[in-house]
């Protein structure tokens, strides 16, 4: 298989939305409705339905949710945890919607390039520090992890949550990696102003 040029989304082929499984073209429709375009990550999953079916539950299950964690620092995980994978589509992506949901401009490449320099608050800090631990070592988890969180005011479903963000975007951002996952060019100014 050729590698992709500049003008191509990523190295598998992309189904025609009109050939899609109904539920799947729907979605699909209403996020561009919403947005004004389609996303580049929809249209790449949409090549294996079952498994496009399968991410989207889980990634609303996660980052849709009520709780303790707002809807922008579930984003700011996505970001500092999805750089450190090298994954330009969900940085460029999430860092959008990152500066939309905190109605900040700056917020995005602050976390994206050291997030330890970072307008943010100690408890978001920690929140990070877990993350980026959960997505490198999560082996070396332990007790005095879930220790510092509860300092900070989080419960065990926020512990949960965080780890969750960060384990199901390692395979967001290595499909997105392996796929050549290009961001839509409308993501890069969502946001700014």
């Amino acid at each position: 298989m050729p590698a992709t040029t500049p003008f191509q989304i990523n190295r598998f082929p992309v189904p025609e939305i009109k050939d899609l499984p109904e539920d799947i073209r729907n979605r699909i429709l209403a996020v561009q409705e919403k947005s004004g375009f389609v996303p580049n990550v929809f249209l790449v999953l949409a090549y294996r339905p079952e498994e496009f079916r399968a991410f989207f539950a889980y990634h609303d299950a996660l980052m849709e949710k009520k709780g303790n964690l707002t809807k922008a620092e579930r984003e700011m995980i996505v970001v500092v945890t999805s750089n450190a994978n090298q994954c330009q589509y969900c940085v460029v992506a999430h860092g959008a919607i990152l500066r939309i949901r905190a109605k900040n401009p700056l917020i995005a490449d602050q976390v994206a390039v050291n997030y330890r320099k970072a307008d943010i608050t100690p408890r978001q800090e920690a929140m990070l520090d877990f993350a980026m631990k959960v997505s490198a070592q999560a082996y070396a988890v332990g007790d005095q992890d879930f220790e510092v969180l509860r300092t900070h005011g989080f419960d065990m479903d926020d512990v949960w949550d965080i780890a969750g963000i960060a384990a199901f975007f390692g395979l967001s951002n290595r499909m997105a990696n392996v796929t050549s996952m290009r961001p839509n060019d409308e993501f890069y100014s969502l946001g700014r102003s």
